[in-house]
């Protein structure tokens, strides 16, 4: 008996939303450099079955890309349903590294719906917030 074996995609596109979630809220208050914000905020909610297209379990290392820049999340299974075809990144610094920074005139950036590539990256480090910030502003 011959099994097949699924195919896994190497890249997947999504759609990009970003906002805040009660562990980040705690994070921020327990201080940014904290080992919570950390952890709170270097993530990336995925539908379970996107996760499955890519290959991926829970606490898999990704990196997300979009006309803004790339970063390197920790993958988790969004656990409250189904949401193909999405992922949720927490505000802050991650966050930010791939989100648009452009107001289109009414003050605020846009937080959702930017397009993005979500691919496996195994080898590659989430960075710290000291290294994420001196990586895009060299200081």
């Amino acid at each position: 008996m011959v099994r097949s074996i699924p195919m896994v995609e190497q890249k997947l596109r999504v759609t990009l939303l970003s906002g805040r979630t009660i562990e980040q809220g705690v994070g921020k208050e327990q201080g940014k450099s904290s080992s919570l914000y950390f952890e709170a905020c270097s993530m990336v909610y995925m539908d379970r079955g996107d996760m499955k297209k890519l290959g991926l379990r829970n606490g898999d290392k990704v990196q997300v890309t979009t006309p803004q820049g790339a970063v390197v999340l920790k993958a988790v299974k969004y656990l409250r349903g189904a949401t193909p075809g999405l992922i949720y990144v927490p505000y802050g610094p991650w966050a930010n590294a791939v989100c648009s920074d452009a107001t289109t005139s009414i003050g605020m950036p846009s937080f959702k719906g930017t397009p993005a590539e979500v691919e496996p990256a195994p080898d590659k480090p989430v960075l710290t917030m000291e290294e994420l910030l001196k990586s895009e502003f060299g200081r």
